[in-house]
Parts: C-alpha cells; sequence; structure tokens
C-alpha cells in the first residue's frame, strides 16, 4: 500500500457508526486482538486527501434543544466494540495523548430536582410565604391573632386566591406590560430590573408556597370545627374534609418528581381537582352563611348578608380568574408543514407582539401545550414545534385543519427583553422560537441573537432559516453543529455578551445547557437567565 498513515474518524448519531479512513504512504502490519474496545475520535478534514470519503451525515436529533444526543437524552459513548478485525497495516504508530472522554450528561430530571442550588429565588419565594402563613398560624393557634383563629378558613380561601393570582395568564399580562412600561428606561438601575427579572420568573415559587400555606390553614380550621362540631353541621364538616382531600391531591400532583415524570397525570389531576375544589368551595361558603347553630337548621340565604361576607368575594375574584382563560377558548383553522420529521410549523392569523407566548391543544379538557409566538406583528403568527411527544409528533404525520387555542395569549422571560437597552439571546434547537419575532419587529431593546441547533435547513426549513439570515455576524451568531461541531455554548455566550456589551443574557435551552449558560454568565458578572423547572 501506498499510504504510511491511517486515520480513523468517528462520527456517531443515535447509535450509528460511520469511518473514515485516509492513506498514503507505506506501510508496516500490526494486528488487533480478537476483541477490542477502539476509541475513535474525530480527526481533521480529509478533502485534500489522496482518497477521500465523503463526509457522513447523522440523523437528526430528536430532542430539538438538545446536541448531539440519542433519542432518551443520553450522550452516545465514544467507545467502539469491535470483533473480529481486519489488521491494519502500520509502519509506524503515532503515540497521541489519550483524550478525554465526554463528560456524561444528567439527566434531565437530577437536574431539575437536585441541581437548582438550595437558595435560588424561586426556594426563596417559597419559605418566604410558608413562613408567614406558619407564622400567622402559630400565633392564631397560640391565642395572639384571635381574627385568624375566628377566620381560619377565610385565610386558607385568601391562599387560594392569591395562588390563583400567580397563575393567571390574563393578570400577568398586565404586570409585565407594566413591568416593561415602568422600568424599561435606561435611567432605572440595572439591578432594580435584574431583581424584577427574578421576581416575575420566579412567580411560582409564590404559587406553591400559598398551595402548601392553603392546606395548613384548612386543616387547623378543620380541627377548630371538630372541637366545636356542636355549633356546626356535618355536611360543613364533609365539606372541608372533601375540599382538603382535593386541594391535597392537587399538590401531591404538582410535586416536581410526579410533574417531570407523568406531566399529563399532574395536568389533568391540577386541573379538575381544581375545579372540582373549586365547586365544593361555593358549596361550603354558601351552607356557612346560612347555617344556624340555634336551630341546629339553614336558613334562607339572604344576599344582603352574602355580600357581607368576606369568603365570598374571594370566592368570586378566584372564579372569575379561573374562568377568564376558558371564555377564549376557540377552534380555529390553522395551515401545518412539516420541513422534516422532527418539526412543524402551525401558522394561525393575526399578528402578536414579540416575546409572547400560546397555548394548543388538540383536545381543551386533556392537554394543552405552549409554544413560543413567531410573528412580525402584522396580520400572521406560526409556532415551531419539535417532535418529541405524541401530540407534536401526531403534527407531522397527521397534520390537522383546526386546534383550540386561547385567544388570550401570556407573557413569559422573553417579554421582558424590551426592558432592558442591550441584550444577548442564546437558543439551542427548537428554543429560537421564543426570540425570532425580536428581529421581526420593532423592539426597544438592541439584540444579539446566538443559535445553535443541527442540520438548520433540513430540520428547520428555508422559512426560519431565511429569517436569521442577512445579518451581520455580530448580530445574529447561527452555529449547525452538523457542519461546524458541538460547540461550547457557554463560551460563546460569555464572548457574545462581552462583545455586544449586554447588560443581561436570557437563554432557552434544555436544562443542563440553560443552567451551564447562566452559571458562565454569572461567573463573569453578566446577569443571565433562564427557563427553570416551573417556568
Amino acid at each position: 500500500m501506498d499510504n504510511s498513515e491511517t486515520r480513523i474518524g468517528r462520527n456517531l448519531s443515535r447509535g450509528r457508526v460511520s469511518f473514515e479512513m485516509k492513506r498514503s504512504g507505506s506501510v508496516g502490519q500490526m494486528p488487533l486482538p480478537k476483541r477490542n474496545s477502539l476509541r475513535l475520535f474525530p480527526q481533521e478534514n480529509y478533502e485534500n486527501q489522496p482518497y477521500p470519503l465523503s463526509r457522513s451525515v447523522s440523523v437528526s436529533s430528536s430532542h430539538f434543544c438538545d446536541l448531539d444526543y440519542d433519542e432518551n437524552g443520553d450522550m452516545v459513548e465514544a467507545i467502539v466494540d469491535v470483533e473480529d478485525p481486519t489488521p491494519l497495516k502500520l509502519s509506524s504508530i503515532r503515540e497521541q495523548p489519550t483524550p478525554k472522554l465526554a463528560k456524561p450528561k444528567e439527566s434531565r430530571l437530577s437536574i431539575i430536582l437536585l441541581d437548582q442550588g438550595l437558595f435560588t429565588v424561586y426556594k426563596r419565594l417559597f419559605v418566604v410565604c410558608l413562613a408567614l402563613n406558619l407564622t400567622g398560624l402559630v400565633l392564631a393557634a397560640t391565642g395572639h391573632f384571635p381574627y385568624a383563629k375566628r377566620k381560619a378558613a377565610l385565610f386558607s380561601i385568601a391562599n387560594i386566591l392569591a395562588l390563583t393570582l400567580c397563575r393567571s395568564e390574563a393578570v400577568l399580562r398586565v404586570v409585565f406590560w407594566a413591568a416593561v412600561k415602568v422600568l424599561g428606561r435606561s435611567w432605572v438601575p440595572l439591578c432594580l430590573k435584574t431583581a424584577t427579572t427574578s421576581f416575575l420568573q420566579c412567580l411560582g415559587g409564590v404559587h406553591s408556597g400559598c398551595g402548601v400555606s392553603s392546606v395548613a390553614w384548612l386543616i387547623f380550621a378543620l380541627i377548630l370545627t371538630l372541637k366545636d362540631r356542636q355549633n356546626t353541621s356535618q355536611e360543613i364538616i364533609a365539606l372541608s374534609s372533601t375540599i382538603l382531600s382535593l386541594l391535597c391531591l392537587s399538590s401531591l400532583a404538582a410535586f416536581p418528581l410526579v410533574r417531570h415524570l407523568h406531566h399529563n397525570v399532574f395536568e389533568r389531576t391540577h386541573r379538575f381537582a381544581g375545579w372540582a375544589a373549586l365547586a365544593l368551595l361555593w358549596a361550603f361558603v354558601l351552607l356557612s352563611t346560612s347555617y344556624n347553630p340555634n336551630s341546629k337548621s339553614y336558613d334562607h340565604i339572604k344576599l344582603l348578608s352574602l355580600i357581607k361576607e368576606q369568603e365570598f368575594w374571594f370566592t368570586v375574584a378566584i372564579t372569575i380568574l379561573i374562568i377568564l382563560p376558558w371564555v377564549t377558548v376557540r377552534r380555529v383553522p390553522v395551515k401545518i408543514t412539516a420541513p422534516s420529521d422532527h418539526a412543524s410549523i402551525i401558522k394561525f392569523e393575526g399578528g402578536v407582539k414579540a416575546g409572547i407566548l400560546g397555548r394548543i391543544s388538540p383536545s381543551p379538557l386533556s392537554e394543552w401545550h405552549a409554544f413560543g409566538i413567531i410573528s412580525n406583528g402584522k396580520h400572521d403568527h406560526m409556532m415551531l414545534a419539535g417532535a418529541v411527544g405524541d401530540f407534536t409528533k401526531s403534527l407531522v404525520s397527521n397534520p390537522p385543519s383546526h386546534l383550540w387555542v386561547r385567544q388570550l395569549h401570556f407573557a413569559g422571560l422573553p417579554y421582558l427583553v424590551n426592558m432592558y437597552d442591550r441584550v444577548v439571546l442564546v437558543a439551542t434547537g427548537s428554543g429560537i422560537c421564543v426570540f425570532l419575532s425580536f428581529l421581526l419587529q420593532p423592539c426597544s431593546a438592541n439584540i444579539c441573537l446566538v443559535w445553535v441547533a443541527k442540520n438548520i435547513e433540513q430540520n428547520f426549513g428555508n422559512e426560519i432559516n431565511a429569517m436569521v439570515s442577512g445579518y451581520s455576524k455580530h448580530k445574529v451568531i447561527v452555529h449547525d453543529t452538523a457542519m461546524l461541531g458541538r460547540p461550547n455554548v457557554s463560551e460563546m455566550s460569555v464572548d457574545a455578551a462581552n462583545r455586544w456589551g449586554a447588560e443581561v443574557v436570557i437563554v432557552t435551552s434544555n436544562p443542563e445547557g440553560s443552567r451551564d449558560v447562566v452559571n458562565a454568565c454569572k461567573d463573569v458578572g453578566i446577569p443571565a437567565f433562564g427557563p427553570i423547572w416551573d417556568s
């Protein structure tokens, strides 16, 4: 043979291996053992070598926010077992240092449950809410807060109202709009803007803290009622016990482990248990107001006496907040195209502001899916859905002509981009959808976009690819891992932020990627935000 050197390259994606070999010069012979493990790593480009082989093309990952991982989200090991290999003829072997194996990928669940830190803003808000309620509960139990002891059920209802406010998309849309209007000025201190962003992003901590507190207050109220059962009715006790059971069931379903592993179970339990508890709460309020302990009977409910009760007004507010988004539910025509087997583009009528998200559903009572909205703000908008679940895969294989939508769109972390002057937006995979609107319509912030994805034109189509084309290399940085290899997204983000003079970095990626980018930016003093487990 004419080859003096043999190079072996590896390209591995979703369990498939391809080899790239280049030969030159004379060779000797070196047999390999019967069975061995070869660690094979990619080498440089061989296009100029005497016997080039074409570049192997790997299959796209179905996880659109992940890079170079298999279908289950596990990193593919860079080790290949070879049985009965053909002896390789080599005149000499260059000793090279053993390359480091890639760090094993942490599971999403471990990051969600164990790697969020003990003192995150979310957990601090949870602790504050719970501590305030427990303080009031202890004072009431010890006789130092007589109003709370007399109105323990009211405090439980008040916590339910607070947690409902924290999840009301209509209320949050107004809150996010007000935050941008008031704080989106150059003279407002950056620390105030970032503190507001952290608080609004982590309102789920208030939601969960009030949820646990409502259970605690209702337990206390039920204990007091049982101690004084001669002045109440069995129906009221039964209603209280049932509401307590439903609140406990809803809280358990929202536990991170259950929510992550069985999201549909969480969503349906949370919804239907909440609705049932609300219906029973109305019965509780009406019976409690009309019950006469002296005659041991129920009087006719008088509107005048009912509107004097705080429990009534709190329950009215909770009901309005829960019903409001459902009033806007509509079944609308959609146009769905699939640029590849791994993604679909869903188009709707009507323009939408940048930073807004929307929900769609094949069946409104069973499941809802939230996606970032891409729009130029004029006549229509679209969503980009990676095919990673049963519903999103069906959009590719069997696209429907109509979908259920909530016409009341909601604001999320991307909406707060308008609160800053200079921002770097970092996205991997289909996470780009929440940021594209900032390129398509006027934005008060001066943004730089970093997008890392695989086989961009093949997987996302020409339309999405065109949206990120035509900009300077400093404003829009697109890294296709199929052509350029897997980058260090954290370093890219820090470099882009330093070059752009960014006040803040906002990232949308998988849990590990978001965590790494946020930590890398914070290590060099750049405020950064990414989705959390309860986003």
